[in-house]
């Protein structure tokens, strides 16, 4: 299915581009890109978003596992006719496991992308985050403006 390789595509992306990190930056160090508002900033996160959780892997590879069988579910039930929520659950998918693959290998998460949203210093995140934000994000559209009109036909 589509929102398999939507996921493959994610977690190849997330991986490379935390690898180029890992190979090519020191830890710490940040590479303005524009300045005052995003940065490429070599980071670890050994927790869950905002470094929530720190060093809990046991509790991370559970989880994360309930929620890769929980989508992995939901994409054979509604995949094929719910092509947004389909493309959702792709992102989430994508991004589960590429975070998960980092906890399993490296025991952290590897984090770069730096922005700053007017003064404030957002924590550093990654590609797999992004994807699980925009999974999110479309779930959410597809709950509040496409689910009930559905039901309703």
């Amino acid at each position: 299915m589509v929102y398999y390789l939507l996921a493959f595509v994610v977690i190849l992306l997330d991986q490379w581009t935390k690898w180029l990190v890992v190979k090519y930056m020191e830890l710490g160090e940040s590479i303005p890109i524009v300045e005052g508002f995003f940065y490429l900033t070599s980071h670890r996160n050994r927790g869950a978003a905002w470094g929530i959780l720190q060093g809990q892997m046991w509790f991370f590879y559970i989880i994360t596992s309930v929620v890769i069988v929980g989508i992995i579910y939901y994409i054979q039930k509604y995949g094929k006719k719910e092509r947004l929520m389909g493309i959702a659950l792709g992102f989430m998918l994508g991004g589960a496991i590429g975070n998960f693959i980092d906890r399993l290998f490296r025991k952290e998460v590897v984090d770069f992308i730096n922005t700053f949203i007017f003064t404030y210093d957002f924590p550093i995140f990654n590609i797999a985050d992004s994807a699980l934000t925009i999974g999110v994000i479309l779930l959410f559209i597809y709950m509040l403006f496409f689910e009930g009109k559905q039901k309703k036909e």
